[in-house]
């Protein structure tokens, strides 16, 4: 599919630098904005001055009635050190050397408590947060370590957090996850859907505790310069910038939102000759969401796209791509692309 070849690219070369664009991250935290009130939001993986998850937050910290908001890079991270300011000119290198954050290659670290109108310009915004970063002291300080995720530092940051929100690097998709199931966080990040095959996932969506957030799809990230060109899914802006269109990116989350519990709209009759069941498991193929039959009660196959409109109140998932003698599924003795076993839950109606 169009876009996934940069996902298995960002996989095997370890590329895990692709900076979200602020529209995305608008759209899908429309839908969680009741869960921020009075929280500490942790962006574990977003250099300040170029994350626009950081962006986001501290443009919206009074709106969100946040409590704290904390953001941390990592050592490698292109632009550390490149003083970028958040509307992407230059930030004072004196201001960065008074903190101490010039030099050692060292990463940093900013936490936020207030923004208040610093600069006296009569509003607040995102102006005031450069002030405060500039000029208060102990709003911006250089991490000891690297800055990783999984360092001791950066995990008693997070152990300090309610909420995280990042896009992760995507070959470290699984120890992330891990490290939020242990500490029992909260949190929205941004993944690749094939993500739900993992044996290290799909138990966690299966029994409810991790599902899919509201946006799916290919979206357009942008990359450091060193990256090279693509002939496809890759463009550059009229401002020298890359950026590569990744496939099938979406949200993980285990905050709630209304549009979860939305049933999917059933109109197609089954039959035998339309759906035909597998080799090795009593349950019949559906290759599109759309497909699924609304008067059929048993076991059905789904795509892992259908994630994406998944309902726990409407249907329950069963198991994973195996049939009963622990083989990949199969029809006529052709195994099928990866299958989730899904059933309409008892009492519900298409």
């Amino acid at each position: 599919m169009p876009g996934n070849r940069n996902l298995h690219d960002s996989s095997r070369n370890k590329q895990d630098e692709f900076y979200t664009k602020l529209q995305l991250i608008e759209d899908e935290l429309d839908n969680y904005r009741m869960h921020f009130r009075g929280k500490r939001v942790l962006c574990n993986c977003d250099d300040p001055y170029e994350s626009n998850f950081f962006k986001y937050f501290a443009m919206n910290f009074n709106a969100l009635g946040l409590k704290s908001l904390t953001a941390t890079c990592y050592v490698t991270s292109p632009i550390v050190y490149t003083q970028l300011d958040l509307f992407g000119g230059e930030v004072s290198m004196q201001s960065h050397k008074s903190k101490g954050v010039q030099g050692g290659k060292q990463p940093y670290k900013i936490v936020i408590t207030e923004v208040r109108d610093e600069n006296g310009d009569g509003r607040i915004d995102l102006a005031d947060v450069e002030w405060l970063i500039k000029n208060k002291k102990n709003v911006l300080t250089r991490l000891k370590g690297d800055g990783d995720f999984r360092s001791a530092e950066c995990i008693a940051l997070l152990k300090e957090t309610d909420i995280v929100v990042t896009n992760p690097p995507f070959s470290l998709f699984r120890e992330y996850m891990a490290l939020l199931m242990e500490h029992k966080k909260q949190f929205l990040i941004i993944g690749n859907m094939n993500a739900v095959t993992y044996r290290e996932i799909f138990p966690l969506i299966k029994h409810n505790k991790v599902w899919l957030g509201n946006k799916a799809g290919h979206f357009w990230f942008k990359v450091p310069p060193h990256y090279e060109e693509k002939a496809t899914d890759f463009k550059i802006d009229e401002n020298g910038q890359k950026w590569r269109r990744m496939g099938n990116i979406c949200w993980f989350t285990n905050l709630d939102f209304p549009k979860r519990h939305e049933k999917i709209l059933l109109w197609k009759k089954y039959t035998p000759e339309a759906y035909p069941k597998y080799d090795n498991y009593d349950a019949i193929e559906v290759s599109k969401t759309d497909d699924i039959p609304c008067d059929w009660d048993g076991a059905i196959g789904v795509p892992i796209t259908f994630m994406a409109q998944y309902n726990p109140d409407q249907f329950e998932i069963i198991r994973f791509r195996k049939g009963n003698d622990d083989k990949d599924l199969s029809i006529q003795g052709k195994p099928t692309y990866f299958r989730i076993i899904i059933r309409r839950k008892k009492g519900t109606k298409a």
